[in-house]
């Protein structure tokens, strides 16, 4: 994995650990983790194989269920007339075990010895070279964002349909 790679792992797994402490529900809540992600899309999706078999479409529904269930167990509260944002336990586990799928799977490709066995699997099923696996992982990572992020701003929403109901912290 390169560098920069690690810095963007890490930085999205940071992302959800912010929000393990309570804190108001603002942009940055939304703009930092899109932020993140359009830039991975944009470093690492030249195109979307569509021959072989279905990884890409698997691995994208996987993301999707990860970012829903994410975004759901993310505790949405008022305080004070604002809305205040908390992810719990199984949101911290599922965007956790999300990422760290996705690089314990590089790892073990790279220098687990595992590149054998992925392109006998990728042979076996017609998958069409690496690319179809990078695009794949890609469009996971970026659909589990986007999923959680969509999820919390639908509940943040939600909460907020009376006039009297706090709104978005346009101030942070």
């Amino acid at each position: 994995m390169t560098t920069t790679e690690w810095i963007t792992d890490i930085a999205l797994v940071l992302v959800v650990f912010r929000q393990l402490r309570e804190g108001r529900l603002d942009h940055k809540t939304f703009l930092i983790p899109l932020g993140i992600v359009a830039f991975v899309a944009y470093s690492y999706l030249d195109s979307v194989p569509t021959g072989g078999n279905d990884l890409v479409a698997a691995l994208t529904a996987v993301g999707a269920a990860l970012g829903v269930a994410g975004g759901v167990y993310t505790r949405i509260r008022t305080l004070g007339g604002h809305l205040m944002i908390k992810a719990g336990a199984v949101s911290a586990i599922l965007w956790v075990l999300g990422m760290g799928a996705r690089m314990g799977f590089q790892l073990w490709v790279e220098h687990g010895g595992g590149a054998d066995d992925v392109a006998r699997f990728s042979i076996a099923h017609h998958i069409t070279g690496d690319q179809a696996w990078v695009t794949a992982f890609v469009l996971m990572a970026v659909t589990e964002v986007v999923a959680r992020v969509g999820t919390i701003y639908l509940r943040s929403r939600a909460r907020t349909v009376s006039p009297a109901a706090p709104v978005l912290d346009r101030t942070a």
